[in-house]
C-alpha cells in the first residue's frame, strides 16, 4: 500500500526522488499526458524504507538497478494538483547505476512501463527554463548541498 492519504482537506503523499546527474545532465520524467517535469521516483509503500522504495520505483519505471547514495533534501512540499491541495513529504537522493540500457541521448525516451512516462536527460544549464517541480530544483540541482537540507516549499 502506497503511503498516500486522501481527506476532505487534501492529500498527503510520501515520495522519494532520484537525482541522477551524468555528463552535465539530470534525468527527468513526466507523465505522457502532462507538460511538467519532475525527478524520477515515486511513492513509498507501507513497510518500505525510503532507499528500498527508490530502488523499487526505478526498477519498475526504468527496468534498472540503481545504487542509492547520499540524501540531499527532505522536503515538505505544499501544492495544488488536479484542484486538490497536497502536502507531500519527499526525500531526494543522489543515485547512480552501472546499467547501460538507459539511452545516453538528449532525445526523450520511454522506460520499462512504456509510454505512460517520458524520460529525458536535461542539461543542467536548461533547468531555469524547464517546467520542473518542485521549482526549487531548477537552481538547486546545479549546486548540490554537501549535507542534507530540510526545505519547506509552498507553490502556488
Amino acid at each position: 500500500m502506497d503511503l498516500v492519504f486522501r481527506t476532505r482537506e487534501g492529500v498527503f503523499n510520501y515520495r522519494v526522488a532520484a537525482v541522477w546527474i551524468r555528463n552535465g545532465r539530470v534525468l527527468l520524467h513526466r507523465l505522457h499526458s502532462e507538460q511538467t517535469w519532475s525527478l524520477p521516483g515515486g511513492r513509498v509503500a507501507l513497510g518500505e524504507d525510503s532507499r528500498q522504495s527508490l530502488c523499487r520505483e526505478l526498477l519498475e519505471e526504468l527496468g534498472i538497478k540503481v545504487m542509492v547514495g547520499d540524501l540531499l533534501w527532505s522536503v515538505e512540499n505544499f501544492f495544488t494538483y488536479a484542484e486538490q491541495p497536497y502536502h507531500e513529504f519527499g526525500l531526494y537522493y543522489l543515485i547512480d547505476s552501472e546499467d547501460t540500457q538507459i539511452p545516453d541521448t538528449d532525445a526523450a525516451f520511454y522506460g520499462a512501463e512504456g509510454p505512460r512516462l517520458i524520460f529525458q536527460w536535461t542539461p543542467l544549464s536548461q533547468l531555469p527554463q524547464t517546467s520542473l517541480y518542485p521549482a526549487f530544483l531548477r537552481t538547486a540541482l546545479t549546486d548540490l548541498p554537501a549535507h542534507p537540507r530540510h526545505l519547506v516549499v509552498r507553490e502556488s
